[in-house]
């Protein structure tokens, strides 16, 4: 009796980072089951090659030219409502991975430990499961609970970020120059940052406002 042998799982790569595909394709190629579909170095490229390819799993780093990984998922999922993606990134609390997720992505891993959790997250997302490495689920759930600003502070702060003063600023969202203040203090508080300069550094490097 012959043994069909399943097919393997096809895994494309979107990041812009040519060592960080390379290191990822090796660890695909040392897997059973598991094959590399093809491989994309920006956003725009990785719709159209999913678009070609048609992967079972995609691979998508959330900060990449041309097409960030985020719109770039969305393009994806508005042309295949089932596509099995997972995101990439380097910080545990980038707020581009929340909204990945909320937005239909499957799949969280840091850049740092692909080699311990690749397999198993693209096994996970094959089956229709969301994969999240179970040591994050905690730090993460804290993170958005702890950090998480609000849409006022996010309008406050992407006006500071413009280089508005809190006097122009309160004029533009029609409120009063002290409750600027409050805004500005508020989210300096939750970004843990030094001074407004900063606040908008870290916003940016966490997702909340695009560089």
């Amino acid at each position: 009796m012959t043994t069909t042998l399943p097919r393997p799982i096809r895994v494309m790569i979107a990041d812009d980072h040519i060592l960080m595909r390379e290191g990822i394709a090796a660890v695909l190629a040392g897997l059973d089951n598991i094959e590399l579909a093809g491989q994309a170095g920006n956003g725009q490229e990785a719709v159209e090659q999913f678009l070609r390819l048609r992967p079972d799993v995609t691979l998508i780093d959330l900060q990449m030219p041309l097409l960030n990984g985020f719109d770039a998922m969305m393009s994806i999922r508005s042309q295949d409502k089932n596509a099995r993606i997972i995101v990439l990134t380097t910080y545990k609390g980038d707020v581009r991975v929340g909204r990945a997720l909320n937005a239909g992505a499957m799949g969280y891993l840091l850049k740092g430990a692909l080699r311990l959790n690749l397999e198993a997250a693209i096994q996970t997302v094959h089956a229709g499961e969301r994969y999240i490495p179970p040591e994050l689920v905690a730090e993460i759930a804290d993170y958005y609970e702890r950090d998480a600003l609000s849409g006022r502070e996010l309008e406050v702060l992407r006006l500071v970020a413009e280089g508005n003063t809190n006097r122009e600023i309160g004029r533009q969202l029609a409120i009063k120059e002290e409750t600027v203040k409050a805004h500005v203090s508020a989210t300096l508080a939750k970004l843990g940052a030094n001074d407004r300069t900063h606040a908008v550094t870290i916003a940016v490097r966490r997702g909340y406002l695009d560089a």
